[in-house]
């Protein structure tokens, strides 16, 4: 029997980790017919059938199954081998994240910045989208690593928390006149301006109508952040931003209103797949930790 090559076990654990031969390809920057080749040669120098392709995707027969912890194990040899090395000269390759659309308006160009300095030849590729396409896209091995609001559910994925947003109810000046505190008579009067369901901010507004009782409010939802604040300037109606950003110039006559309970804040994770052991993923995570802060006004 022949030693298999690394890059055969690489190309092998990507395709029984990723969704489809296609995403695996796409990670290792190989046509699907390079990709198939290294995991056929693996195949025969295993002497076993890896890959059952009679579906329409292909999965992991049981000798592929019995082989994929062996071949995580050397892998992570190998990973180990080259951290000693990276952490002098950096990291390289290419890098595929995501983030929301609040990470994006606030922390992400400083961290992308300290990113290019510090790693150079790292080719960086963020994706700006809500919380549950970019976990898919980290299950399924897309992305590297995804910023999302709140925990996955997912056993495949691993979350740690790395910061967290803070809001405030705000509208416009003229809606409200004097009154500073938000009250389920207000909101009868006003639409509520919020994101719409499914983002991550939905789960603090449900728990805040819930705690109050209130239900049959008016809804506006918009899928832009941008949107929702120029919307509360023009007196739109009512709804909530983050916290720093009623100090933004840009949001002219926008005051903040006080509410019982407070409005919960939300917590972002840093997500990756499980068992993914590259440098690049702790070396992200800590830096993600040092630049996640959503107390930048808006500009």
């Amino acid at each position: 029997m022949q030693m298999p090559t690394i890059k055969q076990l690489d190309a092998f654990y990507w395709a029984a980790t990723c969704a489809n031969f296609a995403t695996a390809a796409q990670r290792l920057h190989l046509s699907v017919s390079s990709l198939s080749k290294r995991i056929n040669e693996l195949e025969q120098a295993m002497g076993q059938t890896l890959f059952d392709r009679s579906g329409h995707r292909a999965t992991l027969t049981p000798d592929g199954e019995s082989l994929l912890p062996a071949a995580v194990s050397v892998l992570e040899s190998v990973a180990a081998i080259q951290d000693t090395f990276a952490q002098h000269r950096g990291l390289t390759g290419r890098l595929r994240f995501g983030v929301g659309e609040l990470s994006a308006m606030t922390w992400l160009p400083r961290f992308v910045a300290a990113v290019q300095e510090l790693h150079s030849q790292l080719q960086l590729e963020p994706h700006v989208d809500i919380g549950a396409v970019l976990e898919r896209k980290v299950d399924s091995g897309e992305l590297d690593f995804a910023v999302i609001a709140g925990r996955s559910s997912r056993s495949s994925i691993v979350s740690q928390p790395v910061a967290e947003a803070r809001f405030a109810w705000m509208v416009a000046q003229r809606l409200v006149g004097r009154q500073r505190t938000l009250t389920p008579a207000l909101l009868a009067r006003h639409a509520l301006v919020t994101l719409p369901t499914g983002s991550g901010i939905t789960r603090i507004l449900d728990e805040w109508l819930l705690a109050r009782g209130v239900d049959n409010v008016r809804h506006i939802t918009c899928n832009n952040w941008y949107a929702v604040a120029g919307m509360l300037r023009e007196g739109v109606g009512i709804g909530f931003l983050p916290a720093a950003w009623d100090s933004s110039p840009s949001n002219g006559p926008l005051v903040r209103l006080a509410s019982q309970p407070g409005l919960a804040p939300l917590n972002y994770a840093f997500q990756w797949r499980r068992g993914d052991t590259r440098a690049v993923i702790p070396t992200m995570l800590a830096l993600v930790r040092q630049y996640a802060s959503f107390e930048a006004p808006l500009s």
